[in-house]
């Protein structure tokens, strides 16, 4: 779509209509519904109301159940810790030589045992569906959804084979030597190379041709509420074998096992989990998936394909959070917004929008400035405008409504980003706002003056008698601004240069509906400019 129509599409919009509902807005090209909300709000939080029965139940079951579940949880430990110390004896932390001979053949089946007696003490009753794969058929097995720490389960069903851990889990005491009785690929947080070391290593075992353990990977790599697939990691895909896929269910009419970044915690999740007659489990073993030759080369695709199936299999949708995501809400709730406010899928807007995690967070940061003071954390028409130091008029709505992508009537922190980062920042270049600046300084004389910034952005928003001076002041450091100065406040501050630019379009627009004879030079070669003789409009929208 050319410039001028997509400003004569946004001009169609009915002025001064209510924001809530802006009249006709510019027909939705394909790639902007990549951009809609994903259909679970948040996966990243979860509480369980319980009525006072349920509670006074809980109370005298657990009585009875905790502390008896309590004692043969630490007794089938202590069981344990003997024979993962024979299995592991006089090897080092980082495996460089499978653990094979006698020790695996005696310890390893007392293991599995011992694991399958850990979980039925704590009140599991776990149901398999489906065939393992052996080591050469799936090297990998992938688990989902991760939703709490019991979900160690899958482990346990699958004959325990290796996992990934961080370095410090396997320097605990006790629950450490069990670890490493799993052979498990070690994850350093002090390693700045950890992540291709790690990598590596997942590739060197699943390539072995059955000389390892098979290797059980949680994708997702973070815990959620089971409402969705969030978006699968690709190291267990890079090496390009085949992978089975795991399914976890909890068929329970209450669900105390779920942990999350909010809602219970690790010691409340084990009491009330231990204090139900039985907690149900399903452990579904879907086929094996053999990667194409375009999946073996692009692993993300692999990814994607395995989790659409997994979903599917599950009857829930897909979204594309990730971990980063839980670190933006928990920022979120440093800034006193709601934690939800942090969730943009990080994954999907960091790759259409080329921006890094840093960027978001930074934008997290103005958004928190804005929103802070309003309900919800939200940004409405009025916020918007006290932040532009600018009165609501029809091209500030215009532009309000191109943030507002769901219509309805409010900025949230997600199309706050996405509004930047499609909106003003393509209009934040070098070469528009030095015309931007031309447009302004009327007596090219290198500096723009109070009355020659009002006369344009008059014109621009369509109001008459607005008053710049504080909006001059915070650009000004003197009486006159320099181009300098003009630039550095554009790129601190894009909404103010979509408005710019928006007026840059419309003149050019006006200009090449003339006649032929009658058509001025270009808007860049020229800056004496009338604006008041000039249609008023608003900002163009460009293609997400």
């Amino acid at each position: 779509m050319s410039r001028c129509a997509e400003a004569a599409a946004v001009a169609a919009t009915a002025p001064g209509a209510d924001v809530g509902s802006a009249g006709p807005r510019p027909p939705m090209v394909p790639r902007q519904a990549s951009f809609f909300p994903p259909p679970v709000r948040n996966p990243f939080v979860h509480q369980t109301q319980m009525g006072r029965a349920r509670l006074v139940q809980n109370f005298f079951l657990g009585i009875v159940l905790l502390p008896v579940r309590a004692f043969l949880v630490a007794l089938t430990l202590l069981l344990a810790w003997p024979f993962a110390a024979i299995l592991t004896a006089c090897c080092p932390e980082k495996l460089t030589h499978p653990i094979t001979g006698w020790r695996r053949k005696i310890a390893q089946p007392v293991l599995k045992f011992l694991g399958r007696v850990l979980f039925f003490s704590m009140g599991f009753i776990v149901s398999v569906k489906g065939k393992i794969a052996s080591p050469m058929e799936a090297p990998i097995f992938v688990v989902a959804p991760h939703s709490t720490f019991f979900d160690g389960i899958a482990c346990v069903v699958a004959g325990l084979p290796s996992m990934v851990s961080r370095n410090e889990n396997v320097q605990a005491p006790l629950i450490g030597r069990l670890l490493r009785a799993v052979q498990p690929v070690l994850v350093s947080r002090v390693d700045p190379d950890s992540r291709k070391t790690t990598i590596n290593e997942i590739i060197r075992r699943a390539t072995s041709g059955g000389e390892w353990p098979q290797i059980l990977v949680f994708p997702e790599g973070t815990c959620t509420n089971r409402s969705c697939l969030i978006t699968f990691k690709p190291g267990a895909f890079i090496p390009g074998v085949p992978v089975q896929p795991v399914l976890l269910r909890y068929p329970n009419k209450l669900d105390t096992v779920t942990w999350t970044w909010q809602g219970y915690t690790f010691f409340q999740l084990c009491v009330l989990t231990w204090s139900q007659p039985f907690t149900k489990v399903e452990v579904e073993f879907m086929p094996v998936q053999v990667p194409s030759e375009e999946e073996k080369s692009d692993p993300v695709l692999f990814a994607g394909r395995v989790r659409n199936l997994m979903a599917e299999a599950l009857g829930i949708p897909v979204t594309d959070h990730t971990y980063e995501d839980c670190r933006l809400m928990i920022s979120a709730g440093q800034l006193t917004l709601p934690m939800e406010a942090g969730l943009v899928e990080f994954t999907k807007i960091s790759r259409k929008l080329k921006l890094d995690w840093d960027g978001i967070r930074k934008h997290l940061d103005e958004y928190a400035a804005i929103a802070s003071s309003s309900r919800g954390g939200r940004i409405g028409i009025q916020e918007f405008a006290e932040y532009l130091k600018l009165p609501v008029s029809d091209v500030l709505r215009q532009l309000f409504a191109l943030f507002d992508r769901n219509h309805d009537g409010s900025i949230d922190f997600r199309e706050y980003v996405i509004g930047l980062a499609v909106l003003c920042n393509p209009a934040n270049t070098e070469d528009i706002i030095q015309v931007a600046f031309k447009l302004f300084d009327v007596d090219e004389d290198g500096y723009i003056t109070e009355q020659e910034f009002s006369t344009i952005l008059q014109a621009a928003l369509g109001v008459p008698d607005l008053d710049v001076s504080g909006l001059f002041k915070e650009i000004a450091q003197g009486d006159s601004v320099s181009y300098e100065e003009f630039k550095s406040f554009a790129l601190k501050h894009p909404e103010y240069a979509k408005i710019f630019t928006t007026y840059l379009d419309l003149q050019t627009c006006h200009v090449f509906s003339l006649p032929e004879k009658d058509q001025a030079p270009p808007l860049g070669a020229s800056n004496k400019i009338s604006p008041e003789n000039h249609d008023e409009s608003t900002s163009d929208k460009k293609d997400d």
